[in-house]
């Protein structure tokens, strides 16, 4: 945990709760966890340091945390693909939102309860979701995911004490506050949506980095203006024109474009500080302009009016996957020693989480 926001939040954990809300804030604070693109949701982040933290502490094995997570992806998932975009356009951070219903499930599952307790469980996540677009490119996106996901442990706690009220008496009121439509998971499993991704930025600027690779490696690189055109919820999940820091720098279109362009898709050190002639090259040359009949993670580059790379479906998205072999790798970078965590799902959960520095 070498970043700020999941430190801050593991100097002051106090007990599981704690360190849930630190890990789920770890999840997601380099924006390179995946991402369910039918909702703009990380439906991962919320829901899997939770799972892993409360079976390791209830001493159950990795194949409970599984199963929990699952649930609670599928929750969170379908929760986001209702409301979308409707989420999105009240301001609100899907993840964050959806993530705490999620996260009750998961919780839920693992405490045992009886589906009378778990849909209470969701009811009582729902008084208490929350997470804003406006903490984009800050610290408090990332905070706010791991407030999600201790939402979702508090609710089923507060379940399994005896707490009662039903997701169905609530869901009018939520959808009228949240612009939301309230929906459980169903018969389609979301995860085979979900993308993984090759970027660790704002997953909505990853076509703009891969058309802007394209072109270079053409060495056909226009002199002129360039025009980045993306759906118009791309430029409102992206919103950043310049970079003055790392964390404004993962939701700049102008800027990830000029970077590639100069050095090649970025990678999690690219991050750490904006790099000056990028910065310089996003102000000068770049403009991005919206185009609503484009797909949300579609992007085309045009110069002098002429499209001269266009990415319909970015590496890492379900229709352009990573291979196993990229996809160990990015897992070795994160997390050495963990792409073999899972081998053995009798294992215990409080093994693997002690190695990955969870406990």
């Amino acid at each position: 945990m070498r970043e700020p926001a999941p430190r801050a939040f593991r100097a002051a954990a106090d007990g599981l709760a704690g360190h849930v809300t630190a890990a789920g804030c770890a999840g997601h604070v380099l924006d390179y966890d995946d991402t369910f693109a039918p909702g703009l949701v990380h439906a991962s982040a919320p829901v899997a340091p939770l799972a892993l933290l409360l079976a390791a502490e209830r001493g159950l094995t990795l194949d409970a945390v599984i199963a929990a997570y699952a649930a609670g992806f599928e929750a969170t998932a379908a929760l986001a693909r209702a409301s979308h975009p409707a989420l999105y356009e009240r301001g609100w951070h899907p993840t964050s939102v959806c993530g705490s219903l999620g996260a009750a499930v998961t919780a839920a599952r693992l405490l045992e309860l009886d589906p009378e307790r778990e849909r209470a469980a969701t009811g009582l996540a729902m008084l208490r979701a929350g997470g804003l677009q406006a903490a984009f490119g800050t610290h408090g996106k990332a905070l706010q995911v791991g407030l999600a996901a201790a939402t979702g442990l508090d609710a089923a706690r507060l379940a399994a004490a005896g707490a009662r009220i039903a997701p169905e008496d609530l869901a009018q009121g939520f959808e009228t506050a949240y612009g939301a439509t309230w929906a459980t998971a169903g018969s389609e499993p979301a995860i085979r949506d979900n993308w993984i991704k090759a970027h660790p930025c704002c997953l909505l600027t990853h076509a703009a980095i891969d058309a802007a690779d394209e072109l270079r490696a053409s060495d056909r690189v226009p002199t002129g203006e360039l025009v980045v055109r993306v759906h118009p919820t791309a430029r409102r999940a992206a919103p950043h024109d310049d970079a003055p820091d790392g964390l404004a720098a993962k939701f700049s279109i102008p800027y990830t474009t000029a970077y590639t362009l100069l050095h090649g898709p970025p990678d999690v050190e690219s991050f750490a500080a904006p790099d000056a002639a990028a910065r310089s090259l996003a102000a000068e040359r770049i403009r991005v302009r919206t185009d609503p009949a484009l797909l949300e993670t579609e992007t085309r580059i045009e110069a002098a009016g002429e499209v001269v790379a266009a990415v319909r479906h970015a590496r890492g998205s379900p229709q352009h996957p990573m291979d196993r072999a990229a996809l160990v790798r990015k897992i070795e970078q994160l997390a050495p020693g963990l792409s073999h965590g899972l081998d053995d799902l009798e294992a215990p959960a409080a093994g693997l989480a002690t190695t990955a520095g969870l406990l």
